[in-house]
Formats: structure tokens, C-alpha cells, sequence
């Protein structure tokens, strides 16, 4: 809100003094905006009430008086009486008054606008505040409505820029969101999002209480009815001026939607099961993904939305906060922690199953943020895909050359494997596509798959600055290639290989290290033919791939933390169930191992062509070593974690050939440098990685103090478990992240012993 001693303006006029205009008053005045508050109202009643709730000081039914010396000028009444308002207040307007509104459709309102204010149209600001109660008027004026809504300007090409930063300081004052998008986009979203459900609504109530029977129709309707057909008590009158005046869009969305009715009556009517199954699979996680959208926020943490005051929440949540982590110091870890699947194959058994023929079963698949991101994109190219439940996902494949051209862009959240590995796999589709993501992953880097997708044939575009969005051109001829990666990276060898079952040829990806083969060990599952010969794959297009069933193993990567917080606390011991041990992911056990932690392989077995382990950690001494750069690829994405490890460490642990750390979610060396420094740990920095001088046991190894995880949950989880060998209390800003790669970290960390509490 406001600082009362200096106002934003000396004079703010509210016409229309309803629910929406007396709620904006009732925030100026809570906020100490203006000096003085004016209302304009042909009805004297509705000015004496606002008088004596004391939301304005003065009230005028003759609208132009109203507006004399007003600073703003705030228009909130229906869409239809804009045009006589706008003539009515323009002889009173001083020369630098800002004029704004708060109608739902904005043509007819910018229409009105240009045609009554003339010259001073230069200085109107359209506008839309998007909030509202079930009751109306006056008297249901709340100072915080706007707290956490959302407000769209849509400004026009003769507006005023500096009008518009004013009215976008006063909504941003009262607590709203302020958005700004064209007007003709305004219309057509909001028809499709507001308008119609109101139509649709209207309509349904009606024809339900024309029938004969409508008395048992309504005695017997369920939650469901009552739910969806609550916005048809909408006021009637404003609803028809939205009808009217939104005219063309409303009837392009009805169209829309007629078009969809229809695929679902006659997918009902043939007893068409998968086309059923697809648009149903399809619209159950729509909502959740279109939330995550919109609020940056986790699709896990959005499908928890599962009524309208759920829904709310989330959404203030994710605009008003970002969720932070509070660790205490101290503790041990006990007990047994079965973690997060399998990031890394979650990613690739969608894709794969999708790819197949048949029906492909997929148990343990890591329902967090980024492995759902690639389902969904999945489920946007025609795949059907039942689930997750609890785990558990029925992906209906279609054949390597099945899937369908998306009808939007596909959001890919913050998950850079998605991206990468699709960029290979799009390259060989008939049609075009785009990929985008959230602000962290439109900030890294692309060009090293799109080069060498290029040199296949493939056409790529990104940002001037190598950075998403990426676009597909489809119908490409594809050709094989034999690349030699210049750096090891398993993304880039996995986009080459699912190109590579399009191209003409062989293609052949030779590495300077090992990475990660999950690509290759889960297209031979899936009976694909793959040649391996030391240090190069080789894939040839014209195979097939049959649905199977697989079991995704505990994620190491999300093992990682545990097993450094139960090595660094001693008195811990912690058992790690059905962990995977590939050996391409095993890094990290190894780098542990060779600075003296004590972990135990148990009960070592296969499951799905990948090596799994119950592993076994218990505290010790470590001691600080030169990591061979052999391991850095294999545990490239666990470092943050080895690095709190170092930090408890007898003597100083040296990293370098890590240069890949830097284009991670955030600069990991960087980003991690500057926490470790902030908790008091001595370090010096270099290009590919990083040297931390350690402490040894029986003191703690960090202070407390504050962390900026910019993002990273890798980062965030890393410092969570630095906690049990701090002398005070953690505090990690920037967590919602966290649910992309582990969602359900802080409830299995706070069980196994660590002091974690979430707030915001």
C-alpha cells in the first residue's frame, strides 16, 4: 500500500461508486493515495452511503462537477453507459486529468473513449480490474479486493506512456497485479474465459428448467451442477451489455466450442474409447497446466486446486510469494527415506512410450513439475496418457510417426531436459512447433543442440542470444551424422539419438566422457535396435518401438541430499530404498566414497534394464580431495550437494573441468560460491570449478545466515541439508522450484530428522 505522508495524487474521482469503484476509493483511502477522494453518481443514495462509510469526502451527481481538479479519474460503470459518461464528465476534465476504467470488454469502451474525450484521449488508460464478490454495491465496498488480483491495461498506440505508468502505480499500490495486453486480445481471452463459461451457464440453467420435470432436475443435482451453474446468479443486466458489446468474440469462442462439443458427442456416439480417453486425459490436467502458466507456479503444486477457494489460493500465493525454507540447526538423519523417481527416466519413458506401439505401463514416475511438463506436452501432440496416480501412468503410444501438431505453443516450464530431448525429436515431424518456458529456462543456453540438429538438416531458430524460445520448421528432410560431442552432455546425445530415428542413415554420437545412458538403455527396452562401441552410440531410422512396462528407479540425483546430510550429522544412519545405480549416474556415490563417507550397496537387482540398489549411508569423517574430472560428468547435477559435503570436509576440496555448472538452472559454481561464502566457508572460484576449504568434524561448518537460491532447487536443497552442521538458523529464499525435480522434499526431510519449515 500507500505511505500516507506522500500521496500519489491530490485528487482521485471514483464514477460509479458500486462494488468496483467503491472498493478502489476504499484502498485509496486505506493507503493514503489522495488528499482527496471525489465521487461521481447520478444516485444521491449511493453517494450518502459512500459518504457515510467514508470512503470519499465529497459526492456529485452532476458527473463534470464530480471531476473538477481531479488528478484520476476512475469510470466504473457498465460497459454500455461508457459513451454517455465519458461526454458527460469531459467539461470538467482539468488538462492533466488521467481518465481510466474498469469495463470488462475493452473495444467498445476504447470506441467510446476516442469518439466523446477528443483531445483528451491521449491521456485515458483502458483498463480492467479482474476481482469480485458475490454481493454488489456500495456497501460491499472492501479496501482489499484488489490484494493480490489481478488488473490488464491495455493501452493503445495514442497512450500517453506516462499516464499509463500512473495508473499502473496506483493499482500496484492498492496490491493488484498489473498486466498489460492489446485490446482486441483482451476481448477474445476474456470471451474465452469468462464470457463463455457465463453463456454456457446461462444457457444450461435455462434449458434444464424448461423441461417438464426441471423441480427433480434441480432437487437431485449434484456438487458438480451446482458448482458449474453458480455464475448463472450473475447479475442478467450486465451480462447482457457483455454479451453485446463483446459481440464477435463472444461468438467465435461459442463457436469454438461448439466445434469441441461436437468431437466429444460423436467420440461418445462411435464409442470411440481412446478419442474419449484424449480428450478427458487432456482437460483433467489442462486446468492445472494453464495456472502453472499463468502463475509461474508448479503444475503439482496447481493441480492441488481442486475447488474455486483452493484455486484462489494458489494464485495469490504464487503472485503475492515465493516459498522459503527456515532450517534450524543440528540433527541427524535416521530411518528409511524412499525418494523422488527418476527425473532423467520419468523425461524418456513419456517420450519413448508415447513413440511406441501399444500401450506402454510406467510405475514410480516422478510427478514433479518438470517430468509433467514433458507428459503435457505429450498429451498437446494427440497422445493419450492416463494418470499420474500415485505414480502410476497408461501412455497410449502412436507410433513413431503418430503424433499430431500442437495446436498451441508447448510450455515447458523449467525443465531443460524436456526441452533439449524434444528439440531432437520434433526435428523429424511433419509439422512445425514452439517451445518456451519460465524465466529461467528462457535464460539458457540452446545452441548446443540446435547446431548439431542443424547439421542434420533440421531447421532450429532460437534468440539472438541462443535462448528460448526455440522454433521447429517440421517437414524437414532429416540425414544422420557422426558428431563428436565437444563437451559431454547426455541431453545432447539423447536430442541426436531421437532425431536419429528420423534420418536417413546412421546416426552415430561419439562422447570425450561418459554421461548419463538412460536414451540408449530405454530404446533397447522399448526394442529398438542400439549399437554401443566404447565411447559412440549408433542409431538408424525405419525401427519400431513395441509399448512395455517399466518401473522407474528412486532418483539419485534427489539421493544425493540425503546422503550427504546423513554423512556430514553424525549419530546418522539412513536407509535409501530401490535407488538407481546406473553407472553413468554413480558419481556422486563415488566422489562420497573417496572422501571417506561410508555407503553401502545393498541388495543390488535389475528393474527395467536399469541397475537398482538399496543404499545404506552412515556418518564418518571426510576429508577433502582432488575430484578426478573422469567423475565430473557423472555427477554433474549433484554438485551443489558435494560441495556442502566439502565444506565438512577435513582440508580443501579442489573441482575442476565443471564448466558445465555454469549453464545449469542458475551459474551452480557462482550461485553456490556466494551462499557458502554468506554461511562463513573459505573458497576461491575458477572458470570450471571451484576450491572449498573444509573443517573437519566436531565443529560446525557453517553460521547461519540467509541464502538467495535464485530459483535452483538443486540449490535450495543443497543448503537445506548445510543445516545439520550450522550454528544457526538457515534461511533460503526462492523455493518454489523445489517441486520441479522433488516435490514432497521438505515433508521427507522434516521425517528423517531435519528442523525444515516452509513458509509462504
Amino acid at each position: 500500500m500507500g505511505d500516507a505522508s506522500m500521496p500519489l495524487f491530490e485528487q482521485v474521482t471514483i464514477i460509479g461508486l458500486g462494488l468496483i469503484g467503491g472498493s478502489l476509493a476504499a484502498a485509496v483511502r486505506s493507503g493514503g493515495l489522495a488528499k482527496k477522494i471525489v465521487a461521481g453518481s447520478r444516485s444521491s443514495r449511493t453517494l450518502e452511503r459512500g459518504l457515510s462509510l467514508g470512503l470519499v469526502d465529497e459526492g456529485y451527481q452532476d458527473l463534470a462537477q464530480a471531476v473538477q481538479g481531479a488528478d484520476l479519474v476512475f469510470v466504473s460503470v457498465p460497459v454500455s453507459a461508457m459513451a454517455a459518461t465519458f461526454s458527460a464528465i469531459v467539461p470538467g476534465l482539468e488538462r492533466h486529468a488521467i481518465v481510466t476504467d474498469g469495463g470488462s470488454v475493452k473495444g467498445s469502451v476504447i470506441a467510446a473513449a476516442r469518439a466523446q474525450l477528443g483531445a483528451h484521449f491521449s491521456r485515458f488508460v483502458p483498463g480492467h480490474p479482474i476481482a469480485g464478490k458475490e454481493r454488489s454495491g456500495v456497501d460491499a465496498a472492501d479496501a482489499a479486493l484488489y490484494q493480490r488480483h489481478r488488473v490488464i491495461l491495455t493501452p493503445v498506440a495514442e497512450t500517453d506512456p506516462a499516464a499509463t505508468q500512473a495508473v499502473r502505480r496506483l493499482w500496484t499500490a492498492v496490491g493488484a497485479d498489473v498486466l498489460s495486453m492489446g485490446p482486441d486480445e483482451h476481448d477474445r481471452v476474456l470471451a474465452e474465459t469468462s464470457h463463455l463459461p457465463h453463456l454456457l451457464a446461462f444457457s444450461l440453467v435455462d434449458t434444464l428448467a424448461r423441461q417438464g420435470d426441471s423441480t427433480d432436475i434441480f432437487r437431485y443435482a449434484a456438487g458438480g451442477f451446482r458448482d458449474f451453474t453458480r455464475i448463472a446468479s450473475s447479475d442478467p443486466v450486465m451480462w447482457h451489455d457483455i454479451f453485446t458489446e463483446n459481440q464477435d468474440a463472444v461468438l467465435a469462442a461459442a463457436d469454438l466450442f461448439a466445434a469441441g462439443l461436437a468431437r466429444f458427442r460423436d467420440a461418445v456416439a462411435r464409442g470411440d474409447s481412446d478419442a474419449l480417453l484424449g480428450i478427458m486425459t487432456r482437460a483433467n490436467t489442462a486446468r492445472a497446466r494453464f495456472l502453472a502458466m499463468n502463475a509461474r507456479t508448479s503444475y503439482t503444486q496447481a493441480q492441488s486446486a481442486t475447488d474455486e477457494h483452493h484455486m484462489k489460493a494458489d494464485q495469490n500465493a504464487a503472485q503475492a510469494r515465493n516459498p522459503e525454507f527456515i532450517v534450524q540447526p543440528g540433527g541427524q538423519l535416521t530411518g528409511q527415506v524412499r525418494v523422488a523417481g527418476d527425473k532423467s527416466i520419468s523425461h524418456r519413458s513419456i517420450m519413448l512410450g508415447a513413440l511406441a506401439d501399444g500401450v506402454t505401463e510406467i510405475e514410480g514416475f516422478l510427478e514433479g513439475e518438470d517430468a509433467l511438463a514433458t507428459l503435457q506436452a505429450f498429451r498437446d501432440m494427440g497422445v493419450v496418457i492416463e494418470g499420474p496416480h500415485a505414480g502410476r501412468v497408461r501412455v497410449h503410444g502412436v507410433g513413431l510417426h503418430g503424433l499430431k501438431a500442437p495446436a498451441r505453443t508447448l510450455y515447458m516450464g523449467n525443465s531443460g531436459t524436456s526441452m533439449r530431448l524434444l528439440m531432437g525429436l520434433l526435428s523429424g515431424q511433419a509439422f512445425a512447433s514452439e517451445l518456451t518456458g519460465d524465466d529461467s529456462l528462457s535464460r539458457r543456453p540452446m545452441e548446443r543442440v540446435a547446431k548439431p540438429l542443424r547439421e542434420m538438416g533440421a531447421a532450429i531458430g532460437t534468440t539472438g542470444n541462443g535462448t528460448p524460445p526455440v522454433s521447429i520448421r517440421g517437414g524437414r528432410t532429416l540425414k544422420g551424422i557422426d558428431y563428436t560431442l565437444p563437451v559431454a552432455s547426455a541431453q545432447v546425445k539423447s536430442a541426436l539419438l531421437l532425431a536419429g530415428l528420423y534420418a536417413e542413415g546412421e546416426t552415430r554420437v561419439t562422447e570425450p566422457a561418459p554421461t548419463r545412458d538412460h536414451t540408449e538403455r530405454m530404446l533397447a527396452g522399448f526394442g529398438y535396435p542400439v549399437q554401443r562401441d566404447g565411447a559412440s552410440v549408433t542409431v538408424r531410422s525405419g525401427g519400431r518401438l513395441t509399448g512395455c512396462q517399466l518401473e522407474v528407479p528412486a532418483d539419485i540425483s534427489s539421493a544425493a541430499f540425503f546422503l550427504v546430510g546423513a554423512a556430514i550429522a553424525e549419530g546418522s544412519e539412513l536407509l535409501l530404498p530401490h535407488v538407481g545405480i546406473n553407472p553413468t549416474r554413480t558419481g556422486v556415490i563415488d566422489i562420497l566414497r573417496l572422501m571417506g563417507a561410508d555407503i553401502r550397496l545393498e541388495n543390488e537387482r535389475d528393474s527395467g534394464g536399469e541397475p537398482v540398489a538399496d543404499l545404506r549411508i552412515r556418518s564418518s569423517g571426510l576429508k577433502g580431495i582432488t575430484i578426478p574430472e573422469e567423475l565430473v560428468p557423472l555427477a554433474i547435477d549433484e554438485f551443489p550437494a558435494i560441495f556442502v559435503a566439502a565444506a565438512c570436509a577435513e582440508g580443501d576440496t579442489i573441482l575442476h573441468g565443471a564448466e558445465e555448472l555454469r549453464v545449469k538452472e542458475s551459474d551452480r559454481i557462482q550461485v553456490m560460491a556466494d551462499g557458502l561464502t554468506a554461511l562463513g566457508v573459505e573458497l576461491e572460484t575458477y572458470p570450471d570449478g571451484i576450491r572449498i576449504r573444509g573443517v573437519g568434524q566436531g565443529r560446525p561448518a557453517f553460521t547461519g545466515g540467509e541464502i538467495e537460491s535464485h530459483g535452483d532447487h538443486r540449490i535450495a536443497m543443497s543448503f537445506a541439508m548445510a543445516a545439520l552442521r550450522a550454528s544457526g538458523a538457515i534461511r533460503i529464499r526462492n523455493c518454489a522450484n523445489v517441486a520441479t525435480s522433488f516435490p514432497g522434499f521438505a515433508e521427507l526431510a522434516g521425517r528423517a530428522g531435519l528442523s525444515l519449515q516452509v513458509q509462504g
